[in-house]
């Protein structure tokens, strides 16, 4: 079974070391230098280094890292929908994303989900890409995935993203419960949490349509529901 290593960089950025008993790739390797030392200390083999998408602070540490290892730097179609990384008799699938960049993507690996800036714990990510029907077509891609998938996201907003849902559902008593068993050193939740505390995974939720129809906001579908939450700050 492959095994995942959560690194801190940056201000709130999480970085990812995926490995098997000889063979490791690293993805959103920003934590450079604390990567390269597990690597040592666990004796592995740094077969690739791969990115959830290609703004500056996930792909700060690629030099570092191919410059320290054999290392192959995974592009294009190595990272297309449904693309299978092999690492030790194992594999890590590619899960296209659209929406917060055009060439966001996620990886699947077992029963967790490392998901860079399309879905956060607690949130989702800003539409930098200006397609706001592909990041909607993206995020549903995601929760159809199993409730027990453990979500690995690319940065640490967990504080201000409960914050901002517990001002739209305050009476949402999961939020507070997922509060208490937030911790800095390892940040993660299932898919089945983020569908009981993240908005945007909230849609049909009676609390989120009445506060659409308490702002004036279009409601009457799922599709109108995502772009009215969206416009929300």
């Amino acid at each position: 079974m492959l095994k995942i290593k959560q690194f801190r960089y940056g201000a709130d950025n999480l970085g990812y070391l995926v490995y098997g008993p000889e063979s490791a790739i690293a993805i959103d390797g920003g934590a450079s230098d604390a990567i390269l030392a597990t690597l040592r200390e666990k004796r592995l083999t740094l077969r690739h280094v791969a990115n959830t998408h290609s703004h500056a602070d996930h792909t700060s540490g690629n030099a570092a890292l191919l410059a320290a290892t054999d290392a192959r730097l995974l592009t294009g179609a190595a990272l297309s929908e449904g693309a299978e990384i092999a690492l030790g008799g194992w594999t890590v699938r590619v899960i296209a994303t659209p929406g917060h960049t055009d060439d966001s993507r996620c990886f699947y690996i077992g029963s967790a989900l490392l998901s860079g800036d399309t879905l956060f714990n607690g949130t989702v990510g800003n539409c930098f890409s200006g397609d706001l029907e592909g990041f909607f077509q993206s995020v549903n891609k995601l929760m159809a995935l199993p409730d027990e998938t453990v979500v690995y996201a690319g940065h640490d907003y967990v504080r201000d993203s409960l914050a901002f849902a517990r001002r739209l559902e305050p009476g949402n008593r999961s939020i507070a419960a997922f509060q208490r068993q937030y911790h800095p050193e390892h940040v993660f939740s299932t898919l089945g949490e983020e569908k009981k505390i993240n908005p945007y995974l909230r849609l049909n939720e009676p609390t989120i349509v009445t506060l659409l129809a308490r702002l004036n906001l279009p409601r009457a579908t799922e599709w109108e529901r995502w772009q009215s939450l969206m416009s929300i700050e």
